[in-house]
């Protein structure tokens, strides 16, 4: 399966996700009640996602071959992902359900929880 395809997975696996591009892009975006959650780049070689605080900084720090702060949202705790390097897939869907939690409504995030 390639990353994109895990990707849509893993994000139109949660309550009311949506596949919807961003702005002018044709990029995959994912959104839980028109506020996007998930983004992937243009080119395919990345994605950004909502981290909690410190997190951002931890994972660049611990693996920046993995992982960037990326421009405009990364000074709100946005995350960027290389997509063209080995990643844990586990991990990374954790990561994205984490965004999903810090950006759905709380109704979502506890139907999430009854799963």
């Amino acid at each position: 399966m390639d990353v994109r395809s895990r990707i849509r997975e893993v994000c139109l696996s949660l309550p009311e996700a949506t596949e919807k591009p961003f702005g002018g892009h044709t990029a995959p975006s994912f959104r839980v009640r028109d506020k996007l959650f998930v983004m992937t780049s243009e080119d395919g070689l990345s994605m950004t996602f909502k981290a909690g605080a410190g997190v951002q900084e931890a994972l660049v720090a611990e693996n920046p071959d993995r992982f960037f702060v990326p421009k405009y949202v990364g000074s709100k705790g946005w995350v960027g992902a290389h997509l063209n390097v080995e990643h844990d897939w586990d991990e990374m869907a954790e990561l994205i359900e984490d965004s999903y939690r810090l950006i759905a409504p709380k109704s979502l995030v506890n139907l999430l929880d009854r799963e």
